[in-house]
């Protein structure tokens, strides 16, 4: 049977006629890239990624926010960045990564931070540290309000948890190979997406094959995996005092709207935008929107 072709980017117009520049720098010891959408000066947002992602998740949504300067890093030991060397690849040495990447991008104070999914638990965590540095507002897409494991579909959590213990268990290979497998990837694929729309589905499906099993190794895998069902934005939230927003989608499983709706009450200044038709995958499935409020947000901050 004939291999398919390859079903280009919806948003490949829009993401080439976007400046970008590519940069390094050396955070915790371990060397960071990453990468500067839009003009030199303006309104700043510092954008983390979710999961076993990397940066190019996030161009779709970068792609609509013209006109403000966009800093998305590969978070460390996912797509081109180095792991931590000396830290562990939890929630704690994550939010403390994201501390000393503020200070180096936005030594002024003046950026906005966002995080998407697992970004989310990162960013929040990063800004309830007494250290935190000033920023203006913080952004949350697709938060994860409540951890996985306790969540709705906690068997299925459960059920995954397992195996990448196992993976975890056997020979350093034999267990990559696994974790790296494209069941694995494609599985999550299936279960994020909420589309109808057949050719952005494959597309999704394909940009997953491309970035998801871009890890530095399995130990920093299995020990951001662990972060990512066990943490949540609710523990931090009450110690976040800056302006913040939270876009979410109406169909999201694995942060449902009733989860985004309690964290409203936690944080000390929040609004909540709910995007209609769309689950966890906002930022491939309904990008302008999510750019749209985050454009909104940001602007008002700066006035």
């Amino acid at each position: 049977m004939p291999r398919q072709s390859p079903v280009p980017s919806p948003y490949a117009s829009l993401v080439a006629a976007t400046r970008v520049r590519r940069e390094e720098v050396v955070l915790r010891g371990a060397r960071t890239h990453l990468w500067v959408y839009g003009p030199d000066e303006g309104p700043c947002v510092v954008f983390l990624h979710g999961y076993r992602g990397d940066h190019h998740g996030l161009e779709p949504i970068v792609a609509h926010l013209t006109g403000l300067r966009v800093v998305v890093p590969d978070l460390p030991g996912f797509g081109a960045s180095a792991p931590l060397p000396d830290a562990v690849h939890d929630v704690a040495g994550y939010a403390g990564w994201a501390r000393d990447l503020l200070r180096a991008v936005d030594p002024a104070g003046d950026a906005v931070l966002a995080g998407h999914s697992f970004g989310s638990i990162v960013a929040t965590a990063a800004l309830a540290a007494p250290d935190a540095p000033r920023v203006r507002g913080l952004v949350l897409v697709n938060p994860i309000a409540t951890a996985a494991l306790a969540g709705r579909r906690r068997l299925a959590t459960r059920a995954t948890v397992l195996l990448h213990h196992l993976a975890g268990r056997g020979p350093r290979g034999a267990g990559t190979w696994v974790l790296r497998h494209p069941a694995m990837t494609r599985g999550a694929s299936i279960l994020m997406a909420t589309t109808t729309d057949r050719v952005l589905r494959r597309w999704i499906h394909e940009e997953h094959d491309r970035y998801f099993s871009a890890f530095a190794d399995r130990r920093t895998l299995l020990e951001a995996f662990d972060a990512s069902v066990s943490g949540d934005v609710a523990s931090s939230a009450p110690h976040v005092g800056v302006p913040t927003l939270l876009v979410a989608g109406e169909r999201d499983e694995l942060a449902p709207p009733a989860g985004q709706r309690l964290l409203l009450d936690l944080f000390a200044d929040a609004s909540l935008v709910m995007l209609p038709g769309v689950g966890h995958l906002t930022h491939y499935e309904a990008p302008d929107g999510v750019a749209r409020e985050v454009r909104r947000f940001v602007l008002d901050l700066t006035r």
